[in-house]
């Protein structure tokens, strides 16, 4: 078994036990099953089936591509690029569900008298932050990786310009997340950009939101940064190594 392919289903093990771990919190403590964090599981892990959904389809258009390269100048390079864009585009909307699942920390679920003990309720939500965040590093791997195929560096290093990509996408990640817990936004809101910028807007003006506002984006990106790097950076010198 690839490494790629380990991976892909470690990280999904880890998405089931959190949810096998929601769901028996209500069968075993008889309170009632918390339904978004299930939602949000699967919110979570849509960014993975996307970026390898996009990865293969590419691999699979390729020949097409080469084709129209063939019948029209440019005409391959053109399509490959709106390809790209849309691609990372769709996907790069549904990203911040993956980091969202680190804001479920909070215990938002617990009531104050419950007979749920307290350890299981951390173990739980632990899990659920920890497939949040495994899926996030696994889905922007899976495309940072095709960012430095397409660069096709010669030497086999990450060019800097991908490290710039995913640096980008973790920063537009976590304001996404930002704009998820505190401005109650999710991706499809995305179709009405005016009224977006319009709540936005308002909401920054109020006192202490535009600092509160970049002490949260810096952090958390911040935080999966600090993740992420060194795991791609070892992913990669393996697929460097022909391990994968």
């Amino acid at each position: 078994m690839s490494a790629l392919l380990l991976g892909v289903l470690a990280v999904a093990l880890l998405n089931l036990y959190a949810a096998v771990l929601i769901v028996l919190r209500a069968r075993v403590y008889g309170v009632t099953l918390y339904r978004p964090m299930l939602l949000n599981i699967g919110l979570s892990f849509l960014p993975v089936l996307l970026a390898i959904v996009f990865g293969v389809g590419f691999l699979l258009l390729t020949p097409v591509f080469g084709r129209v390269a063939e019948a029209v100048d440019h005409g391959g390079s053109i399509a490959i690029w709106i390809y790209l864009i849309v691609a990372t585009a769709v996907w790069l909307l549904f990203f911040p569900n993956s980091v969202y699942l680190i804001t479920e920390l909070n215990f938002s679920h617990r009531a104050q008298t419950t007979p749920v003990p307290l350890w299981y309720d951390i173990v739980q939500t632990l899990a659920l932050t920890l497939s949040g965040i495994a899926n996030a590093v696994l889905s922007l791997a899976v495309v940072q990786t095709m960012v430095v195929v397409l660069l096709d560096p010669p030497d086999k290093r990450i060019p800097a310009a991908s490290w710039v990509f995913s640096a980008v996408v973790i920063v537009l990640g976590a304001v996404g997340v930002y704009l998820g817990r505190y401005l109650r936004f999710n991706s499809w809101d995305v179709r009405h950009p005016t009224s977006l910028v319009r709540k936005l807007a308002s909401h920054l003006r109020e006192r202490g939101r535009a600092l509160e506002a970049f002490g949260f984006v810096l952090t958390h990106a911040l935080l999966i940064g600090l993740l992420y790097s060194p795991l791609f950076a070892l992913g990669w010198s393996a697929l460097s190594a022909g391990a994968l």
